[in-house]
């Protein structure tokens, strides 16, 4: 097998501490003496106690020799030519994961900035408000509309990745309210997660997949974060717990028996009818979702 653990992720970009519906769940399960076990399915009120979580619970599975595989149920990367827009040089999903953590004030009770940084994101980009749109406040913003935008037009960056148009029900990563606002799980979620992969417990034990491995499984790092849609695995609904802890559960008991057949490998090469171009740009800025591929069945 290629793991000894599998952590998932279901994020939560509330502005508030909150539990149950809609917030952070985990869950980890675990090989030991050949046999798979549920270690944790864990519901965490804010995204600074997540990330504290995750880096403790990453560390000790690291420490005992795991290789783990971490999957986060939000966008790693925005569609190609973003971060030439935003007029940043150097290798663009490092450029776009450093400027969302030095711009991302996220507290420990929830209270966040990321609608003033969509909006400054949007000034940047376009100089109106787009492509970043949705507030969940009663205000108005010159750069930020509360609901909708103008239609993407051909000279637009693209309101999709090439990976969410092969996803069925992937929302666009611009998106920042209402339902499957994943735009704004990625301006809370990425921050935390360069935290993590800088921690320094697993700062040399860890990748991120795609862009520090390319479109292939690595052994180099003993950990993995990788995007992961949890719309993809089939799902058993858990008595007396949400939609998100049964999604969150299922993910990891399904990418377990897939590595227990031999073939969540292949899951790691994306989609194989990729042109070079295409590939390069999923290996340097857009990301991609594991799972996504020819080889990927229910």
């Amino acid at each position: 097998m290629l793991f000894d653990s599998y952590v998932m992720v279901d994020w939560s970009g509330a502005n508030a501490p909150r539990t149950g519906k809609d917030s952070i769940w985990v869950a980890i399960l675990s090989s030991r003496q050949n046999r798979l076990r549920l270690a944790h399915l864990k519901n965490l009120s804010t995204r600074c106690e997540a990330t504290l979580w995750l880096g403790n619970r990453l560390a000790a599975l690291a420490n005992r020799g795991d290789r783990i595989l971490t999957g986060f149920d939000f966008p790693f990367g925005f569609p190609d030519g973003t971060t030439q827009a935003l007029g940043l040089s150097g290798l663009p999903w490092r450029q776009m994961w450093q400027l969302l953590s030095d711009k991302i004030e996220d507290d420990q009770h929830n209270r966040n900035s990321r609608f003033d940084v969509a909006e400054y994101l949007n000034q940047r980009l376009t100089g109106e408000a787009f492509p970043f749109w949705g507030n969940v406040r009663e205000e108005d913003r010159r750069y930020l509309l509360r609901r909708g935008r103008r239609p993407h037009k051909p000279m637009d960056l693209a309101e999709q990745r090439i990976v969410d148009q092969r996803a069925p029900g992937a929302q666009p990563v611009w998106k920042l309210a209402g339902v499957g606002s994943v735009g704004s799980q990625t301006l809370t979620g990425i921050p935390k997660v360069w935290a993590l992969r800088r921690d320094p417990r697993l700062a040399f034990r860890t990748q991120i997949w795609p862009f520090e491995t390319g479109l292939n499984y690595s052994a180099a790092g003993q950990i993995i974060f990788a995007e992961v849609y949890p719309s993809l695995f089939p799902v058993k609904e858990i008595p007396g717990k949400p939609k998100d802890a049964a999604q969150v559960l299922a993910v990891v008991k399904f990418l377990a028996a897939l590595d227990q057949r031999g073939t969540l490998e292949s899951l790691f090469r994306g989609d194989i009818a990729l042109s070079e171009t295409e590939k390069t740009v999923v290996e340097r800025e857009e990301g991609w979702i594991l799972g996504v591929s020819g080889a990927f069945e229910k």
